[in-house]
C-alpha cells in the first residue's frame, strides 16, 4: 500500500524545495499520478536548531516541530520526514508525540555509509549536530569511526551553511576545496554531507562519489518507505 509523504520544512527552506525536487527525480514514475503524494510544511518559524543546542536559553524548537508534525497527520500523512540533520537531536521527543512514523535521517545515512564498506567517515555538519554527537554515535553502531573537522575548518563549515547557503549566496570552488582538502587528510574514506544546506553545495558544485549526501539519502529513504520504487540515479 502507498503512503503519502509529510515533510516538516524550513529547516532551511532551500532545502526544503530541494528535496521535493529529489523526491521527483528519484521515484520511478512515467506520469503525474505515479508520484508520492506528498505534503510539504515549509514552516520557516522553527527557531534554529544549533542555537537551542548550544545555548537552552534560546527557543526550543521541539513544540514547533511536534506541531508540524500533527498538523501534516491531520492531513493525510501517513510518514513524516524531516529535512533537517541538527532536527534530529530531537528525533526520539519528536517521535514519541508524533501521531505516525518519522524516518531518521541520520540512521539512514549511517546505514548508507556502512554499505560502502567505509571505515573511517568524516561529518561536516553544523555546531549543533557534532555537539550532540548524533552522527557520532549512528555511524559507530555501524562499525564505522567518525571523523569531525578541527576548529578552523569547522567554523568555515559554518560559515557556508549560514553566511552563504541559507543566506542565497553561491559558495565557490576554491573556497570548498579547503575544506574538502582538510577531510581527505584525515584519511576519511567517505564524507557526509550532514547538513541540508551543504546538500545545495553538493547540486552546485557537483561534488564527486565520495561524499554522502544526506538529503539524497533520505529521499530515496521516503521513496521506498512509501511504497515506491527509485529510478536510475541521475546528477541533480
Amino acid at each position: 500500500m502507498r503512503k503519502t509523504l509529510g515533510i516538516i520544512g524550513g529547516v532551511g527552506p532551500l532545502a526544503t524545495m530541494f528535496i521535493g525536487e529529489m523526491i521527483v527525480r528519484r521515484t520511478s514514475a512515467t506520469k503525474d499520478q505515479e508520484h508520492v503524494h506528498t505534503i510539504i510544511d515549509n514552516d520557516t518559524s522553527i527557531p534554529d536548531r544549533t542555537a537551542y543546542i548550544l545555548d537552552q536559553t534560546n527557543e526550543n524548537p521541539v513544540p514547533y516541530l511536534i506541531k508540524d508534525a500533527a498538523k501534516l497527520a491531520n492531513s493525510g500523512a501517513d510518514l513524516i520526514c524531516i529535512p533537517c540533520n541538527t532536527a534530529h537531536t530531537f528525533y526520539e521527543e519528536l517521535q514519541s508525540a508524533s501521531p505516525v512514523p518519522v524516518l531518521h535521517m541520520i540512521r539512514e545515512t549511517a546505514i548508507r555509509a556502512a554499505s560502502t564498506g567505509a571505515k573511517r567517515v568524516g561529518v561536516l555538519a553544523t555546531d549543533g549536530t557534532l555537539a550532540s554527537g548524533v552522527y557520532q554515535q549512528a555511524l559507530i553502531e555501524q562499525d564505522i569511526e567518525p571523523v569531525v573537522p578541527d576548529m578552523v575548518i569547522q567554523k568555515q563549515v559554518m560559515s557556508i551553511i549560514y553566511d552563504y547557503v541559507k543566506a542565497g549566496k553561491e559558495v565557490s570552488v576554491h573556497q570548498w576545496n579547503v575544506i574538502e582538502q582538510a577531510m581527505l587528510q584525515l584519511d576519511c574514506d567517505k564524507i557526509i554531507l550532514g547538513c541540508t544546506e551543504l546538500s545545495i553545495v553538493n547540486k552546485d558544485l557537483k561534488l564527486d562519489n565520495r561524499y554522502i549526501d544526506s538529503l539524497m539519502v533520505l529521499a530515496e529513504s521516503a521513496i521506498i518507505a512509501c511504497g515506491y520504487e527509485l529510478n536510475t540515479p541521475v546528477k541533480i
